[in-house]
């Protein structure tokens, strides 16, 4: 379950969207499945129909702010709003079970503990079948305001054992390993521009690659514009000759006044920020001389035979995991690399595969990897194959594919590490980092062919209605069987 929460001023207003039709999805039946200790029953709390055919609000939004309006020292935005979703592949929950996942995330957030009836006031509003919206004020019914500190990873941990308690798919706690994902905004604006993808996610596919293949600052940064980024780099205040930070912008991708939209590295992904880049370095090695265009094939044999000694070493990390995940990561720099030798500039799957396994090697919390020898032989390896160019053979096509499919094999390992470390997050992108690797690494999953998206969800079992939300309710067919929670 994803617990999503803000905060706000007016009751109304979010009251009004939650029982309206909604902007971008249906809203069917909103209604109460639950509210704060002492509230009464339900019906009487319900919004009545007004003759507009529109509910009538005022009494709910009443008796909700009344402890605001009392609160010695209300806070600036006194309402508080949680959303609570569910997997699209989760089975649906009945009324009493989201109530009783509402009642468990407010007491375990701290506004509503169990038993205290002087708590805030709040509802929950189920208005689709797979969420909920908890809506409360953040004074107390004694006067006392609650400021719902921490309250994102209160709620985050309150979500995790629901899921263990309903049988629900396993989000896993926030370990900072994920890269930024574009906002609705972002997501909006691609649309309405046609592009197929979203700026943020095309800047970080180029920026991974460059870094992946630079072994200094200044090729980093060469390399990024002769890929036709703008770059800009921010200077240390204290001494004005050192780069401190760097920010990309596509130059198609404007605000309304035509200025470039900057993205900088920790806003594309954790592990691109440029300390982080500096550490990935390590000392310069010198240019990389290139290899016999003759050769190109053993080249990637070679790179096959050091992911293949990677992997074993992945395997066998039992007693320095820290070393396993460096030499990880540097093999996904190898993927990268290959991705665009076979992909080009397009986001096949491929890159997805290279996202994936990059995104499964990092450290949680941005803790540095250390340097070993095998990983800088594998980055090494990664700006030989840069390099080396484009297939030019069948002897280099079948090497490259021997290369993916030990690939596949690395990921496997990692899956494993990272399931015996209890890092849930980063062992599904693992996983389908191998799936991807191993779809793509037959001939029909080269360039030209044709290659499933094995990430992509099965269809849908659901039936197309809702499932009803209230006893008796005989307007609508009743859905899959809903599990009673335990």
């Amino acid at each position: 379950m994803i617990p999503k929460i803000g905060r706000g001023r007016r009751v109304y207003g979010l009251l009004r969207y939650l029982y309206g039709p909604g902007r971008r999805e249906e809203h069917i039946d909103p209604h109460l499945v639950a509210a704060w200790d002492g509230a009464g029953p339900l019906s009487t709390l319900e919004p009545p129909i007004g003759q507009d055919g529109k509910p009538d609000l005022r009494k709910l939004v009443d008796l909700l702010e009344q402890p605001v309006r009392r609160g010695a020292n209300p806070p600036r935005k006194p309402v508080w709003h949680c959303s609570i979703r569910t997997h699209p592949e989760d089975r649906w929950l009945t009324d009493e079970q989201w109530a009783r996942i509402g009642t468990e995330v407010m007491a375990k957030v701290g506004l509503a503990p169990h038993g205290d009836s002087r708590a805030v006031r709040w509802v929950a509003v189920r208005h689709a079948p797979d969420h909920i919206h908890i809506v409360a004020t953040l004074v107390r019914q004694d006067r006392r305001t609650e400021w719902a500190r921490n309250d994102r990873w209160l709620a985050q941990a309150a979500c995790r054992d629901l899921e263990e308690r309903y049988g629900l798919h396993r989000v896993g706690p926030a370990d900072r390993t994920a890269h930024t994902r574009p906002t609705t905004r972002e997501v909006h604006k691609a649309a309405r521009t046609g592009r197929r993808e979203r700026p943020r996610d095309q800047l970080r596919r180029q920026v991974r690659h460059a870094a992946a293949v630079a072994d200094s600052q200044q090729q980093f940064f060469t390399l990024l514009r002769d890929a036709g980024l703008l770059v800009r780099t921010r200077t240390s205040t204290v001494n004005p000759e050192q780069v401190t930070g760097y920010a990309v912008a596509l130059a198609s991708h404007t605000t309304a006044a035509g200025q470039p939209i900057w993205y900088g590295g920790g806003r594309l992904a954790p592990d691109l920020t440029l300390p982080q880049l500096h550490r990935r370095w390590g000392q310069p090695t010198g240019s990389v001389p290139p290899p016999p265009r003759l050769v190109q094939a053993e080249l990637y044999d070679q790179a096959a035979s050091e992911i293949r000694a990677a992997a074993e070493q992945v395997a066998q990390a039992g007693g320095d995991p820290a070393s396993a995940s460096a030499a990880a990561s540097a093999a996904a720099d190898t993927l990268t690399v290959a991705a665009r030798l076979l992909e080009g500039d397009r986001r096949g799957p491929l890159h997805r595969a290279a996202e994936a396994l990059d995104r499964a090697t990092r450290e949680p919390y941005r803790r540095p990897l250390p340097t070993t020898i095998r990983r800088e032989g594998l980055r090494s390896m990664a700006r030989l194959l840069r390099l080396a160019g484009e297939l030019t053979d069948d002897n280099a096509v079948f090497a490259m594919l021997r290369l993916i499919l030990t690939m596949s094999m690395l990921a496997d390992s990692l899956a494993d590490l990272r399931d015996a470390q209890r890092r849930l997050h980063q062992e599904r992108a693992a996983r389908t980092a191998a799936r991807l690797l191993r779809s793509a690494g037959t001939r029909n999953g080269m360039p030209g062919g044709r290659t499933p998206d094995v990430t992509a969800a099965p269809p849908s079992t659901r039936p197309s209605t809702m499932p009803p939300t209230r006893r008796n309710d005989a307007r609508r067919q009743p859905g899959p069987g809903v599990g009673q929670g335990r």
